[in-house]
């Protein structure tokens, strides 16, 4: 079925995201990527207190590859 689309303002767009308007069969991103981050990294709001009194992040990883990224599918 044909998509009707009004007007549409892209303000920004990451190196991984994907921006799709219109008929679509298959969206299929291809970027894996790795976080390392302390305690508390990722808190968001208004008014918050976060009280880390020892943090350590643990950033060895024993495989040598995570979340391969194999063929593209069309």
């Amino acid at each position: 079925m044909p998509a009707i689309v009004g007007s549409i303002q892209i303000v920004s767009i990451g190196s991984s995201a994907v921006m799709h308007v219109g008929d679509c069969y298959s969206i299929t991103p291809t970027s894996t990527t790795k976080t390392f981050a302390g305690a508390g990294s990722f808190n968001t709001g208004d008014g918050l207190f976060v009280e880390n009194h020892h943090s350590a992040t643990n950033t060895w990883d024993s495989d040598q590859a995570d979340q391969n990224i194999s063929g593209f599918l069309l």
